[in-house]
């Protein structure tokens, strides 16, 4: 049912691109758009993981540069049975990681050297099993093509609010709703598609902490990793999630909360409510959590 209903907000995106291309050339816009954001389903399909991570400025390491954490990354996989994904880290002080690719044989999973230097060797590993369980449930596809098409979809509005200031008052506009409709169009385009990412992220988080729970078999571990998440990300902000917050949704934590977003349009369930979940599944209380805590490996 998960599927079903990310296809169809997938799909509904997808006609969010034909909403604003006909608002801004009428059909023929309309078709333009369509065709553009069936080319960009295609272009996202094979280059969005290499782009995300481009974006973030991720470096690749390996056994000889992160031990550690690639060696979670490969107990986990091997538990999961998954190929061995790349392991990057992003140099980012805010504590955060993401999953990306187009299926298990190319995924990649990340975290920041935030992540890395605020967690234990335990919390890690509920992490990297929470990304991994994106990249198991075929996740990452839908993650990085969602944000490829709301970041062309807030490019699209931006442009509609070019033309509605500067080119509504033409007659021969092909915009039936003339510059005001356009300016609005700007103004409601990236709103409905932040929402869309909203609705799958929310779903899929849910489900990724599950998994990944049983991935790494400590619930707790998972747990107390969002709990320092989600303080470490109000205390710091991302600057870089900030200028293309199209790439939210992707990562464990709203890395945009540290600018106080609001709950309404959040890309992640509220995180005690994550929280609360894994701790009924490992039955146990914070102080039970700490006593049977033991490093990883």
């Amino acid at each position: 049912m998960n599927y079903v209903r990310t296809g169809l907000l997938l799909a509904g995106i997808t006609a969010l691109f034909g909403v604003v291309g006909m608002m801004i050339g009428g059909q023929q816009g309309m078709i333009i758009a369509l065709l553009f954001a069936g080319a960009m389903n295609v272009f996202a399909y094979w280059n969005s993981d290499s782009m995300v991570l481009r974006m973030r400025r991720a470096r690749q390491v390996d056994e000889n540069s992160a031990p550690e954490l690639v060696g979670i990354v490969r107990q986990l996989a091997r538990r999961a049975d998954l190929p061995m994904p790349k392991v990057y880290i992003v140099e980012n002080p805010q504590p955060n990681a993401f999953a990306t690719g187009r299926n298990p044989e190319h995924a990649a999973v990340a975290a920041t050297t935030g992540l890395l230097q605020l967690l234990n060797a335990n919390e890690i590993a509920g992490v990297m099993a929470h990304e991994l369980a994106h990249v198991k449930n075929r996740d990452t596809l839908t993650m990085t093509i969602t944000a490829t098409l709301a970041g062309a979809i807030s490019a699209l509005a931006n442009f509609a609010m070019f033309a509605g200031i500067f080119g509504g008052h033409r007659e021969n506009n092909n915009n039936p709703l003339g510059g005001f409709g356009m300016i609005l169009v700007a103004i409601l385009a990236p709103m409905a598609a932040g929402l869309v990412q909203m609705a799958i992220s929310r779903t899929r988080e849910y489900e990724a902490d599950r998994i990944g729970a049983e991935i790494c078999g400590h619930p707790l571990w998972l747990a107390d990793a969002l709990g320092r998440l989600d303080r470490g990300v109000h205390s710091v902000p991302n600057p870089d999630a900030e200028r293309n917050p199209a790439t939210a949704h992707m990562y464990i934590a709203n890395p945009l909360s540290g600018k106080g977003m609001d709950s309404l349009f959040a890309t992640h369930p509220a995180m005690e409510n994550r929280i609360a979940k894994l701790r009924a599944m490992a039955g146990a209380t914070v102080s039970a959590t700490r006593r049977r805590k033991r490093p990883w490996g």
